[in-house]
């Protein structure tokens, strides 16, 4: 009878689990798993190491692995979130942003535009995230150059890029060898689906997801992007 008991509290905590939509990619030797979380936040997982990127406590990580290595982008709150860090570190966990992040959070290793950090197998390129031309008033940017990063991961061969919160810049269309991309659309912080279309269109990663695209109409950015045998996938960031 306990055993029948503890079955079906263990098929209830189950069932109970959220239904992640979890992404196989195959990288030399291995795969690496890719799991939508919330927004702008994301893991991944290969070679037995974790990275979190922008953990934000409005996502659910119920039952998901701690940290080896966490990604900020940026110092807005969706994107820096202190007491969600503090649940994903472990002792020796690396914490990589830029400066302006490491001036609201202790212990962040510093990580500049157009600088790499490696750990294990896993490296990390910062590249440019910023806005052309919209911001909260006159002569000002939601997001000014070099205050924040996107990043370039390379694992098992596969290039991977997070966009961060960025609008079409020209740093972005020059990127070469993209593997899979995952690129913001939102306004009026970084820009609608068709800017985003256009600069996708200039770099061609292999796949690209959308994300950071709350209210966004994704089939405008699919549709844009028809014919060019780039593999746009539209997951659900907001389960």
């Amino acid at each position: 009878m306990r055993l029948l008991i503890l079955g079906i509290l263990l098929a209830a905590a189950a069932f109970a689990q959220p239904k992640r939509p979890v992404e196989e990619l195959p990288v030399r030797d291995g795969t690496l798993r890719l799991t939508p979380i919330h927004h702008a936040s994301l893991m991944m997982e290969a070679g037995g190491q974790v990275v979190h990127v922008d953990p934000w406590s409005r996502g659910n990580y119920d039952g998901l692995p701690r940290a080896d290595v966490i990604l900020i982008t940026d110092t807005h709150g969706d994107h820096l979130d202190a007491a969600m860090v503090e649940k994903l570190k472990k002792p020796k966990t690396l914490v990589l942003g830029p400066a302006a992040v490491a001036e609201k959070l202790s212990g962040v290793t510093i990580i500049r535009n157009g600088e790499t950090k490696v750990h294990g197998r896993w490296s990390f390129q910062a590249v440019p995230m910023y806005n052309l031309k919209r911001g909260p008033s006159e002569g000002k940017l939601f997001h000014d150059k070099g205050r924040g990063n996107g990043y370039v991961i390379t694992y098992g061969g596969k290039r991977i890029y997070i966009s961060g919160d960025t609008e079409g810049i020209p740093e972005m269309r020059a990127l070469k060898d993209i593997d899979v991309a995952l690129v913001c659309m939102n306004l009026p912080y970084t820009m609608p689906p068709e800017e985003a279309a256009d600069a996708v269109r200039a770099f061609a990663p292999k796949v690209v997801y959308p994300y950071h695209y709350r209210n966004s109409d994704l089939s405008v950015f699919q549709k844009a992007l028809a014919g060019t045998n780039i593999d746009v996938r539209i997951r659900d960031w907001y389960y």
